[in-house]
């Protein structure tokens, strides 16, 4: 393995939320060297500084202040496209990529549950990244696609995955998630101030089924899906970054909330992602205070890529209920797509 690899990258739907926490990401990334930055029509030609509507804290870097903005084309010189695309535009732009040669890592929820597309947490499945071998016989191409989850799942997912040894069988989700997970510019302030929305669109249906495949095993060239049953609510809430989700879980095995807060918290990445640049030493972080964990004080913790869980009790109704919380748009989206980058390169062989 190389000691310092070095990769050319571009990143598609720039100018938008996640795309503009890509190039914050990017920045200083120990292996990617972005080179092209794509948007829409309205942006395309024009230097990134002016076309894209800067939304985050840190400065914009300077590097891409200056780069014109492209056409979402095949044709840049790099290895590894980073998908940050609407999904409808994903669907049908992110295949002609792939059949390219790009390495494609995408955010976008367009091929999540297709049978031949890895839908991937380094940290949870890295071996179903093993998809790829059957996508590209299968398809013709010579490029890859590979998928995140949606938001809210990556915050279910993590302390599930720690907890499927004792036999997860039914799972009751409710959400409170961030304005940042809409997009800009987002919910209207005259309907989320003062107030909570019971209903987001298609977030039920992907808290529902993502985790099944995300849990599940795989043999033959094809994901199991885990025998779990999830019923899921979900809500939009006026913070800024950060999903929180309100788990009950029905384990087979009836244990207790010390052995489950100790389940999470000793749960680590597989070893063969455990030196990428994208991974934490500790993807599931356990509060033991009664009002953790909390969007605001919480969310950056192991720099946005850690779940963070709390409240940890048993129920009355199934085995145990609790809190987890993540940064929506770096661990359940822009972290996430670059994770997954380095994950399918190492199981590639180029790093």
């Amino acid at each position: 393995m190389s000691l310092k690899p070095s990769f050319r990258v571009a990143v598609l739907g720039a100018t938008g939320m996640v795309g503009q926490w890509l190039v914050h990401l990017l920045d200083r990334h120990p292996w990617f060297r972005v080179v092209a930055l794509t948007g829409s029509d309205r942006s395309i030609g024009r230097p990134y500084g002016e076309a894209c509507r800067w939304l985050l804290s840190a400065p914009m870097p300077e590097w891409a202040a200056r780069m014109i903005v492209q056409p979402t084309e095949p044709g840049f010189d790099a290895e590894i496209v980073i998908s940050a695309l609407p999904s409808d535009i994903a669907r049908e732009v992110e295949p002609r990529f792939a059949a390219a040669g790009y390495l494609v890592a995408s955010n976008a929820s367009a091929y999540r549950m297709a049978a031949d597309v890895p839908l991937v947490m380094p940290d949870v499945n890295f071996d179903h990244l093993g998809l790829l071998q059957r996508q590209r016989e299968s398809r013709g191409w010579s490029g890859a696609l590979v998928t995140n989850p949606n938001c809210t799942t990556t915050a279910a997912v993590l302390p599930l995955k720690a907890l499927m040894p004792y036999g997860v069988q039914r799972v009751h989700l409710v959400s409170l998630q961030a304005l940042s997970g809409a997009g800009y510019p987002g919910v209207p302030a005259v309907e989320i101030a003062d107030n909570v929305l019971p209903y987001i669109p298609g977030e039920e249906e992907k808290l529902e089924t993502e985790p099944r495949k995300l849990l599940g095993q795989l043999r033959d060239g094809k994901v199991e899906e885990a025998p779990v049953r999830l019923s899921a609510q979900t809500n939009r809430v006026p913070t800024l970054d950060g999903h929180l989700v309100c788990l009950s879980v029905e384990l087979r095995e009836p244990i207790g909330p010390e052995e489950a807060v100790k389940a999470m918290a000793d749960y680590r990445p597989p070893e063969e992602v455990s030196d990428l640049p994208c991974a934490v030493a500790q993807p599931i972080v356990v509060r033991t205070e009664p009002d953790r964990p909390q969007p605001r004080l919480d969310r950056m913790v192991g720099g946005g890529m850690s779940v963070v869980v709390g409240r940890v009790q048993r129920c009355p109704v199934f085995t145990l209920k609790f809190v987890a919380l993540t940064h929506n748009t770096i661990r359940g989206a822009a972290g996430a797509a670059l994770f997954n980058a380095e994950a399918a390169l190492r199981w590639m062989g180029q790093v």
